[in-house]
């Protein structure tokens, strides 16, 4: 039982690095889904899947308080799906997203 406890006491600072995410939208009526996943403490990353039958282009900025946003571009073809990752300099507190599609 002792080394039950160990173990589980071992593991507990694998989960612990959640932090709030903050997603604002605009999609232009193209049918994009996303999921946003706090990958580590340090890693945000979001992916994003085209239910259309228009390619979309996509572009994520990523803000962690006072460090500079990180931008990334992407083309989601329709029926796919792509990951799109910032890894920031700090520790993430609050992961602040701003997510804008167009048709391609």
């Amino acid at each position: 039982m002792r080394k039950f406890c160990c173990v589980l006491l071992a593991l507990l600072p694998l989960s612990a690095f959640a932090y709030p995410i903050d997603v604002e939208k605009q999609l232009n009526g193209l049918s994009i889904d996303y999921t946003a996943h706090d990958t580590d403490q340090d890693i945000g990353s979001l992916q994003l899947n085209n239910y259309g039958k228009t390619d979309a282009l996509c572009r994520v900025v990523f803000t962690n308080g006072p460090e500079a946003p990180k931008t990334r571009q992407v083309e989601v073809l329709a029926g796919k799906s792509v990951n799109v990752t910032a890894k920031f300099n700090r520790k993430i507190i609050r992961l602040r997203m701003n997510l804008s599609c167009t048709a391609k």
